[in-house]
This record gives C-alpha cells, structure tokens and sequence, in this order.
C-alpha cells in the first residue's frame, strides 16, 4: 500500500510496540460525567488536567471528546501535552461503525471511517487506537461467522496502519466482545503483533467468572482497563480490584494501567446500594468531585499492588 498519511504527519516512522514499563494512565471516559452534564473541561484541558489534578503521566483519549480535529487543533493538544509532560497512550474509538457486521459493504465503510483515528493518533504520539468488535446479533454464539468477518475488518485496519507501526486493540466492551473465547479466537484469526486485546475489569458478561475472562484476555493484553466503581464509604463492592490487578501482573503484563473509574449509584453497573444520590440530584461541582474522587482511589489501588507503595 502507499505511505499513508499517518507516517507522512509524523514525519517519520517509529515503532509504536505496546510500553512495556509499568505506568499509569488516565483514560478520559473517566470524567466523562463532568463532560458531558457538567460541561467542566475540553479534549484540549486533559494534559492539565492528568497532570495538575492526578499526578498521572499517560493519557487514553475518547474521540467522543475531539471537538473539531483539524491540524491546528492536533498541534494545540500535542503542545499541552509536552509542557505538562504527559504520554499519549491510545485513542478509544466509539461510533464509527459495526466491524462485524454481516454485510461486507457495512464493515468496509466502518474500517475507512476508523482510518481518521490512526492518523490522529499516530500524529499525537499514541501507540495504538482501542476499536469494538461489533456484532450481528445478540446471540453471538450460535454467529458462526462472525469471528471471520471481525477478523477481515481488523485485517484491513492493520494494514492500513502498518506505516505508521500503529497498535489496534479491541476491548472486551459488551454481548460478543465480552465473550473471552469469541475476542481469543479473533486474536488467533488475525495473528498480529500489532493486535491485542483491552482487558476491561467492568465489562463482563452476565454469568461469567470475571476473574477468568481477565485471566484469558491478558495475554494478549496492550494496554488494560482498570475499572472500578468505588462505594462512598471507599470499597469497590462489585469485584476485587486487588486480585484483578494480581491476575494482570502474573500473567507477565507490564505497560500503562489505564484508570477508567466512577462512584457507584443505586442501579450502576455494579448493582450495588451504593448509598450515593443519582447523577440528576448532583450539582456539577459535586459530580467533579466524585469523577476527582473515583480515580484517585483507583490510582492509590494500582500504585499499592503494582507498585507496591503504602497507602497514604
């Protein structure tokens, strides 16, 4: 293929392998109350934000959040993110289409509208971009082409990244995607090393062993989603952090642990009585707070079991 627009941006082409240090990472979604309800922050601001606020050195963007990504606009974030010396870790891609979808036309047109966010991400400084799988059906399991169909996405993808040495990384993110041996089977199929998954700790479906799923995903692990949905008395009732977090480092994964956190209300995803008012009864300062709170309580519990630091 020609050199595409993501290695002519950058000006050169440098390998974009999964970090293998050990960091922390803020990922955006993670303040995405205060973005959306509470209209406290900009893309633009989350430099500052990692840095001044958190401490955190690595930052996974959400395009959901890029407010008009012309040149100029990539140039302004990448000029905060160097003077508050911030890593950009990846971009979270949302809404661009079903990689999977039954019809080949559908899927094509998803992987060309996914080609935008390797360029951007590529021009930023990223090492990968994190997809979702999609799907036909939500009885994926009896879908006997569906693992065949994502991988031809993916495929096309990859080499469409294959200048710029760009990462693609799928997150278990719902339904099929969830599903442990579907996303195993599919990094099998494809058989990159610039493909992998994004083990998400929340995102587990219905009847599952959640420490399994992560146990099976981490393998192929280039980046991992530390959520949490902390209770107001500072405890994450749904799963155990720490053993997540343990599973992670015995499997030999090292990189960013990225933070995707939140305070849990009565009906969250953890469904637990979390003793917290719900999201239409907080003000936007109390909303802030309680995003402030969620990721530095994930952040202390990363740095004791990975870091192993005493906690304050």
């Amino acid at each position: 293929m020609a050199t595409s627009t993501a290695a002519l941006a950058s000006g050169m082409i440098t390998a974009a392998e999964r970090p293998t240090k050990d960091d922390i990472s803020l990922a955006a979604w993670s303040l995405n109350q205060s973005f959306f309800v509470g209209k406290r922050w900009k893309n633009l601001d989350l430099p500052r934000i990692a840095r001044e606020q958190f401490n955190i050195s690595g930052l996974e963007f959400v395009n959901q959040f890029f407010e008009n990504p012309t040149l100029e606009y990539q140039n302004e974030l990448k000029r905060n993110l160097n003077t508050h010396g911030v890593t950009p870790v990846l971009i979270m891609v949302d809404d661009e289409g079903n990689l999977a979808a039954v019809e080949r036309q559908e899927r094509i047109q998803a992987a060309i509208a996914h080609r935008k966010w390797i360029d951007i991400a590529s021009y930023l400084g990223c090492h990968a971009i994190r997809c979702n799988m999609g799907g036909a059906t939500k009885d994926w399991k009896s879908d006997a082409d569906l693992v065949d169909r994502a991988a031809e996405s993916f495929n096309d993808l990859l080499e469409y990244a294959s200048d710029a040495d760009l990462n693609i990384v799928v997150e278990n993110h719902g339904g099929a995607s969830s599903d442990p041996d579907i996303l195993v089977s599919l990094m099998k199929a494809v058989g990159s090393d610039h493909f992998g998954t994004l083990p998400d700790f929340g995102n587990i479906n219905s009847g599952d062993n959640r420490e399994e799923v992560v146990r099976k995903l981490v393998p192929y692990a280039k980046g991992t989603s530390v959520k949490a949905s902390w209770a107001a008395d500072g405890t994450n009732p749904g799963w155990d952090l720490d053993r997540l977090l343990k599973i992670c480092m015995e499997s030999g994964y090292h990189g960013f642990w990225g933070i995707e956190s939140g305070m849990a209300r009565e009906g969250g995803p953890a469904g637990v009585s979390a003793g917290q008012p719900a999201l239409k009864d907080l003000t936007p300062d109390q909303i802030w707070d309680n995003e402030c709170k969620a990721v530095r309580l994930t952040k202390a519990a990363i740095e004791r079991v990975v870091f192993n630091k005493p906690s304050a």
